[in-house]
């Protein structure tokens, strides 16, 4: 059995020793949990990359990172010693009004050559003014910063509900944060739908439902749906105009139990679709195809079905109180059951 030495990058003080065993990622692993931190790599005293578990040796001496690149401990000693080269020294920002307090060290090491590092990689090269208590002053928006200082602390991108992410995108291009502007570029980017205005997939659907947030407005109309499963969904207020909901292979788009109020799905292909014991009050539902849907148990109140194709669909049990059904393109018989 092999044992070695772990320090946190660029110290020689509280090291672990543990045993090696496994791959790798185990050893990174009990790293993590040792050390307290999020380890990603591993250095020999030399600055070494350790990326494979058999280069490990008995006794070896290693250093954990959290991504940063190797810190030379005997340096790092020299920097702390040295206050006006300190890297781990604790500062706090003013950005807009609003203080951050974090270390030299998180705004130096993730982008080494962004603005920000460069700003607070030396003491006072960049001459940065300080307010009365010396927080050090930044003109920019406090809200847009923090999901950019937080990426600097543990390398995710995470953006909070409400906030523009293509505000966080200009911070990002100010500080000089390359690697964390092209992130925002491409989830900018994947967010969008097609320039083209052509139908998007049910994937592409789902992918757009599920980022929308509970209070926003989706509009999807046209889009193409086509075997669609949304089983007992939350739609109301939706507009799905011009959507088509057949699928070519036969395979019937399922909506039972939705909760469809007030949604606007006019002029929609939905022949066959499965629409049992759903909620269409006061939808729009002009110039459907429903040819042999499945409205039973269907809440139809109020709503408007004029022009629609309702031939051979099963009706029994729904709901059609104030129910519009004007210029229907066939009849609709009683033996499909309306109350």
């Amino acid at each position: 059995m092999r044992r070695v030495t772990l320090f946190v990058n660029g110290t020689s003080k509280n090291g672990k020793v543990v045993a090696v065993y496994g791959t790798l990622s185990d050893l990174l692993s009990v790293a993590s949990n040792k050390l307290g931190i999020k380890a990603s790599s591993l250095y020999n005293g030399k600055g070494g990359l350790i990326d494979d578990i058999a280069l490990i040796r008995d006794d070896d001496v290693l250093y954990v990172s959290e991504g940063e690149p190797f810190i030379d401990p005997q340096n790092e000693a020299k920097a702390t010693s040295d206050p006006q080269g300190a890297h781990t020294d604790w500062l706090t920002l003013n950005i807009g009004g609003r203080l951050f307090t974090t270390t030299r060290s998180t705004l130096v090491s993730k982008e080494p050559e962004s603005m920000l590092a460069h700003m607070f990689r030396d003491k006072d090269v960049w001459g940065n003014k300080q307010d009365k208590h010396g927080a050090y002053l930044i003109d920019r928006s406090p809200e847009y910063f923090e999901p950019i200082l937080n990426y600097l602390r543990h390398g995710q991108l995470i953006i909070n509900e409400g906030i523009n992410i293509r505000g966080v995108l200009e911070e990002a291009r100010f500080f000089g944060i390359e690697q964390l502007a092209e992130q925002l570029e491409v989830a900018i980017k994947n967010s969008q739908p097609p320039d083209d205005h052509s139908p998007i997939s049910r994937k592409e659907f789902v992918r757009f439902l599920l980022a929308t947030p509970t209070k926003s407005e989706l509009r999807c109309q046209g889009a193409n749906l086509q075997g669609v499963k949304m089983l007992c969904s939350n739609a109301e207020g939706a507009s799905l105009k011009g959507c088509n909901f057949e699928d070519p292979s036969g395979l019937k788009a399922n909506l039972e139990g939705a909760n469809l109020k007030g949604v606007d799905m006019e002029g929609s292909q939905m022949t066959g679709i499965n629409l049992r014991v759903a909620t269409l009050k006061n939808a729009k539902l002009k110039n459907c195809n429903l040819r042999g849907a499945t409205l039973a148990g269907t809440d139809l109140e109020n709503c408007d079905l004029s022009g629609c194709d309702l031939q051979e669909a099963n009706l029994r049990g729904s709901n059609v109180k104030g129910a519009i059904f004007e210029e229907m393109l066939t009849p609709l018989h009683m033996s499909q059951s309306v109350r």
